[in-house]
């Protein structure tokens, strides 16, 4: 990445003609002309206070610093040039001193830095304010996002002892097509992608599970696609982020409590509302908590089809932590019952890992398959790891177990017809 890194003597002149600016213009008026304008006035009375200080700085040296006066008055400061890099996933801020992005599966340092805490604070409270929340000493965490749909998350002190946090998962505009996943990324192969289409078109509800950055809404993004035009889905999210793009899409978005402690609204508040808007279909961004309940209910009375992710190591791991979600939640049910819920209610389990090499990859799917005192599963897919090479890269290949799904009566039920060879452990795509 070609990112602007000013000397010390750049950085001098910047403050100075920085102050100045403040002093001059009225950036109340400024923020409210187009982008281009604002950019366009401060470059021209930021170049003119160059030549009244006669400043030693080349032509060339002075583009560079307006651009990042601009950057700071009018965007998110030295983040803006990764904002514009295609490559990034990621951008982490620790405090004013250490800038970290993510690109190709990889943390990166970069040599990017804010002037100081207050100016990192500064942007932290554009970047909140804009999207009506705020940050301060009562309220240290904060969610948000950019105008682009990328998330955001906040922590500051006292919580944060090394100065204010940022993280930004980016929004990618070109969102990642099965396809991609199987050809660019080789997350899976053509067998298991066409598995799941057939499992999205025939109506199955679908449980994403993986860690933190290992996929999950890519890989819910990219299955929604498949879901007919002719559905009217309703989506549930803490931050907005999915992209689908058929016609008949409400997107609900959770909201925190003000200052006063009121006015929240929860996921379970949002999938119960759903309910009652005769929905197709309901995607659920990520179950955290007691809406998981509603979830299963809503699979489980008509709401075929449904998706959702969960953060998990395993599939074993995901249904237990959605036992676990219910059962604090205060439902006064018996484990059995509960377990009862979920083995009707979700299809399959598709399990994701970002693995050392930075590459993720779909590490096993599995069908739920019954209830035998616990939640009866059936691996159908899993990738094998064979080593790493000299490179640091996980070596290996994706395999059919074997078994055929259950659920494969169903989906012909629906007229959706899957490839049996695809089950053959000896079939390679």
């Amino acid at each position: 990445m070609d990112l602007p890194v000013l000397s010390d003597r750049e950085l001098e002149f910047k403050e100075r003609v920085h102050q100045r600016l403040l002093e001059i213009l009225d950036l109340s008026l400024i923020v409210t002309v187009e982008p281009a304008q604002a950019r366009k006035q401060i470059r021209e009375t930021a170049l003119r206070l160059f030549d009244e200080q006669s400043a030693p700085l080349s032509a060339q040296s002075r583009i560079r610093v307006c651009q990042l006066i601009e950057d700071d008055i009018l965007g998110l400061g030295p983040l803006e040039p990764l904002l514009s890099e295609p490559t990034v996933s990621d951008i982490l801020v620790n405090g004013c001193r250490q800038i970290y992005v993510e690109r190709f599966g990889r943390l990166e340092s970069t040599p990017l830095r804010f002037v100081s805490n207050e100016h990192l604070l500064k942007i932290i409270d554009r970047i909140v304010s804009s999207v009506g929340r705020r940050i301060d000493e009562s309220s240290p965490m904060v969610d948000a996002r950019l105008k682009d749909g990328s998330r955001v998350n906040v922590i500051i002190p006292p919580l944060a002892l090394d100065g204010p946090i940022l993280s930004i998962r980016r929004f990618m505009k070109d969102r990642m097509q099965l396809d991609d996943l199987v050809q660019r990324t080789r997350s899976l192969t053509a067998g298991m992608a066409s598995f799941l289409k057939a499992a999205v078109n025939g109506r199955l509800n679908i449980l994403i599970s993986g860690g933190t950055g290992s996929g999950k809404t890519t890989m819910l993004n990219a299955l929604s696609q498949y879901i007919p035009r002719s559905e009217r889905i309703i989506t549930i999210e803490d931050s907005a982020e999915l992209q689908l793009r058929q016609d008949h899409v409400i997107r609900l978005e959770t909201r925190p409590r003000n200052i006063e402690g009121k006015g929240e609204v929860t996921q379970r508040d949002l999938v119960r509302n759903s309910l009652r808007m005769r929905p197709d279909r309901i995607v659920v961004g990520e179950v955290r908590g007691e809406e998981a309940f509603d979830m299963l209910q809503a699979m489980n009375t008509g709401h075929d089809g449904s998706l959702t992710t969960i953060h998990a190591n395993t599939p074993r791991d995901a249904l237990s932590r959605i036992e676990s979600m219910i059962s604090m939640a205060g439902f006064d049910f018996p484990l059995r019952t509960i377990r009862a819920q979920i083995a009707s209610a979700i299809h399959l389990v598709v399990q994701l890992e970002r693995m050392t090499d930075g590459v993720r990859r779909v590490t096993s799917i599995h069908e739920i398959s019954g209830l035998e005192g616990d939640i009866a599963t059936a691996e159908i897919f899993r990738f094998e790891r064979r080593g790493i090479d000299e490179h640091g890269r996980v070596l290996g290949g994706y395999v059919a177990t074997g078994i055929v799904p259950r659920f494969n009566e169903i989906l012909q039920r629906r007229g959706v017809e899957v490839d049996m060879d695809i089950f053959d452990p000896e079939h390679r795509d």
